[in-house]
């Protein structure tokens, strides 16, 4: 029977939220392939986190839980993806980085065809296919998958985050494949991380994103707006690679998709990579002081004004609407 698998992304224990979008687009590629789908929790501490997918309709839970896999190699998790794949008909995770990097090597093991950042999916049977954006969105490409299997990343702004269902998957725990060759000899060196008390960029309901044009005034104008709204904080490849943001901020084509409820778009002129990144957000709100901007060929509200004026001014409505 055809059946769609999907990877799990699990972070400290417990699953991504990047997660709940490949789940929504498996409910969906299920019914077009006429079978069910099932989710591979794997990693260090995937037996607890697996409790949280048991409650999305999924046929089964399946567990690769295993202390060797305590850090993300993806070189380490290929080899018992694919031997988990065996027998679906799509194997799906979420574009992030996870997603992006393990996908492909996951495709190559299993000789299979490979469909990345896809944004919808049409067709029914033996006759899906997937549709991707090209030229940072501009235009949009149709792509078919002929080997048996079909290994596919999906676009998180394009599918909205699935949500429990009821019920209670059955739950399985399969043994981890150990890599071979020159795979194994791929060791963990270390990771750098940026602690954030803020939301995670890509999850986050409310964004405000600045551009080259805030200078080193970058926190100081942002960060007073951010808290107001329990937003996180974004950038435009101008301004990272000025040095006014750090690279772990970008939004855009080359940086992270994000799609939140709200999104401010501040001191950016909109460049075709930035609203790749994030032209999917629900209401987008532009400030910049350029009434000829492309930006606000995109926003739903925006503003000619001198940002450094404006945005304080916004906190201070902002703070006493609240109260």
């Amino acid at each position: 029977m055809a059946s769609v698998l999907v990877v799990a992304e699990i972070a400290e224990g417990k699953v991504k939220k990047t997660t709940h979008s490949a789940i929504t687009f498996a409910q969906s590629a299920a019914k077009a392939i006429g079978g069910s789908f099932s989710i591979l929790a794997i990693g260090a501490g995937a037996k607890a986190a697996a409790a949280e997918l048991t409650g999305f309709g999924a046929k089964e839970v399946v567990v690769a839980d295993d202390a060797s896999l305590a850090q993300y190699i993806a070189e380490r998790f290929a080899p018992t993806v694919a031997e988990a794949a065996k027998g679906h008909t799509i194997v799906v995770a979420t574009a992030s980085s996870f997603g992006k990097d393990l996908m492909p090597r996951v495709a190559a093991r299993l000789g299979a065809g490979y469909a990345g950042d896809i944004t919808e999916l049409s067709g029914e049977g033996a006759a899906i296919t997937y549709r991707r954006p090209m030229f940072a969105g501009n235009a949009f490409g149709l792509a078919k998958v002929e080997t048996a299997i079909h290994v596919v990343s999906v676009r998180q702004s394009a599918f909205p985050a699935a949500e429990p269902t009821g019920g209670a998957s059955a739950v399985a725990e399969i043994k981890v494949v150990a890599p071979s060759g020159a795979a194994a000899r791929v060791e963990f060196v270390g990771v750098e991380t940026v602690k954030s008390e803020r939301p995670e960029l890509t999850e986050a309901k409310v964004v405000v994103s600045g551009g080259r044009a805030l200078k080193e005034k970058f926190n100081e104008v942002l960060a007073p707006l951010a808290d107001a709204l329990g937003a996180a904080v974004g950038a435009s490849r101008a301004a990272c690679d000025a040095g006014y943001a750090p690279s772990d901020l970008q939004v855009g084509q080359t940086g992270k998709i994000v799609a939140p409820q709200l999104y401010f778009a501040i001191g950016i002129s909109g460049a075709i990579q930035h609203l790749a990144g994030m032209k999917s957000s629900k209401y987008i709100v532009a400030i910049n002081k350029d009434g000829e901007a492309p930006i606000y060929q995109v926003a739903d509200y925006g503003l000619v004004a001198d940002l450094f004026t404006a945005v304080p001014e916004l906190v201070t409505k902002i703070k006493a609407a609240k109260g």
